[in-house]
């Protein structure tokens, strides 16, 4: 296990603060990654104070995840040690579904595995999000960043970003529509 700084919300009712999560160790298809930023959403906010149901505490927000990557499991083949890569709001799904299965995990029929404030697969272990140092993810969970992006304006674009931009592409918009 590797002990990891992170911030984190006991309770819904207190603030963020310095707390010691344990990541896994990563696997042979994990990345591990130094996280340099990670953007604030509304629903790390509304997580955090358990506006929304099911809140796993301690929770450690975080879903707009940038960062370089530090150590990469025997069978990774996507990355290597410094790629900057981001992570988003889910880091697992069953891979077996129709929805997987056409590229859709989001809408895993089994279930998507949430960054943070859900179980990994084993259904025992929280996920703890991108308010922490570093994270293990599986590489398929897991986005190259364009050369050239800084990393501090990538994170936002991990959740912000795909929002807006997957309906404008899933639509077709563009000049003249």
């Amino acid at each position: 296990m590797l002990p990891t700084p992170a911030w984190a919300a006991r309770d819904g009712k207190s603030p963020l603060a310095p707390f010691s999560i344990q990541r896994r160790e990563p696997g042979p298809h994990d990345v591990l990654i130094d996280i340099a930023w990670c953007g604030i959403c509304h629903s790390d906010l509304h997580t955090a104070r358990a506006e929304w149901e099911n809140t796993i505490f301690p929770v450690v927000p975080g879903h707009e995840i940038a960062g370089t990557v530090s150590r990469v499991g025997a069978s990774v083949t996507r990355y290597k040690v410094g790629d900057a890569v981001g992570v988003g709001c889910f880091v697992d799904s069953c891979r077996e579904c129709p929805s997987c299965r056409e590229g859709l995990e989001q809408y895993c029929e089994k279930g998507m595995v949430g960054t943070y404030s859900a179980y990994e697969k084993d259904g025992v272990t929280p996920t703890y999000g991108g308010y922490s140092t570093r994270i293990v993810v599986d590489e398929n969970y897991v986005l190259r960043l364009p050369k050239g992006v800084p990393l501090d304006q990538a994170a936002p674009l991990l959740c912000a970003g795909i929002t807006t931009y997957s309906p404008l592409h899933h639509w077709q918009a563009g000049p003249g529509k």
